[in-house]
């Protein structure tokens, strides 16, 4: 038996047709400190249901993977001292153990599926890093987006990774890349990475039309919704590209791999542009919130009653 456990405003949602976000929660466990962490996911939250829809932001306790954090739920997870990092490798072995987890892009997918939710909101998608040729360092997010069938919306990929093999890998796996009212695909700080984006479209009812377009067709995998930042509040790819390479050479040094590299690559970017970058991540990701309920609420209105 999977063992979910739904918060009641999400269980009454999902089970009256009211439209449902997914977030996840490393974002609460892995980016900032706490209280700011538990505010964060708070603001987030407001975004999704502002905008019209209710979120469901995931993580793991007790054996249990919760849709939806009640109040006290979510300060167990805020207040936690060394949450495991979940993602498609260890969140079995979270939940037999009944550890407390926080949800990366894959397990956040897993579990939404699983849920029945259809639409996920988040930052930036993991991917290929750089160096993968001699490192192999390819994130799991990449292998959910080719299996779980959702509508996962990002600021593109994360600009630490090398996003022309990342859309590679993308399209092998069949995951439909769609930009969201540009041409170009962005880059999570960044508006504009420099590479053409696969496909375009500009309004979430089109969005929604692909989504149910691809259950129709029994399609495998997600299409992945690259929203752009807002200009305002972009860090320029001329200004971010010299200070990710500056944190890239120190995780060298380091000697940072694995699951560490991008905790250490954004606290250390953090740090190269004194606080902006995080700034711009929490507008990145309530943007993304608010995209993805506007898909959400499409989606239940074009599906029609269940």
């Amino acid at each position: 038996m999977i063992p979910l456990h739904y918060a009641d405003e999400v269980f009454d949602a999902l089970n009256s047709g009211k439209p449902v976000v997914a977030l996840e929660s490393t974002i609460i466990t892995h980016g900032l400190p706490y209280p700011h962490n538990r505010n964060a996911a708070l603001a987030i939250e407001s975004e999704v249901r502002a905008a019209g829809a209710i979120p469901a932001t995931i993580a793991v306790l007790d054996g249990q993977i919760h849709i939806g954090l009640e109040q006290t739920t979510l300060q167990r997870l805020v207040a936690a001292k060394d949450p495991m990092k979940l993602s498609r490798a260890d969140l079995a072995m979270c939940l037999s153990q009944g550890r407390i987890g926080s949800t990366t892009v894959a397990a956040t997918m897993i579990c939404a599926e699983l849920a029945g939710i259809n639409v996920f909101a988040t930052g930036g998608i993991g991917g290929v890093h750089r160096g993968a040729e001699h490192s192999f360092d390819i994130s799991a997010d990449l292998q959910q987006l080719g299996l779980s069938a959702l509508s996962v919306v990002s600021a593109g990929a994360k600009a630490i990774l090398d996003l022309p093999k990342t859309l590679e890998v993308l399209e092998t796996l069949g995951v439909a890349v769609i930009a969201y009212q540009q041409d170009h695909f962005p880059a999570f700080w960044s508006r504009d990475s420099g590479l053409a984006a696969p496909l375009r479209l500009d309004t979430a009812a089109q969005i929604a039309a692909a989504h149910l377009m691809r259950k129709d067709l029994n399609l495998r995998g997600s299409q992945l919704i690259a929203n752009p930042i807002a200009e305002a509040d972009e860090i320029p790819r001329q200004v971010i590209e010299p200070v990710v390479n500056e944190a890239l050479k120190s995780a060298m040094a380091q000697k940072v791999s694995g699951k560490a590299m991008t905790p250490y690559l954004l606290n250390r970017i953090y740090e190269l542009t004194a606080g902006k970058s995080l700034s711009t991540n929490l507008s990145l990701v309530k943007s993304n919130a608010r995209l993805g309920a506007a898909i959400a609420i499409e989606i239940q209105k074009q599906q029609g009653p269940a």
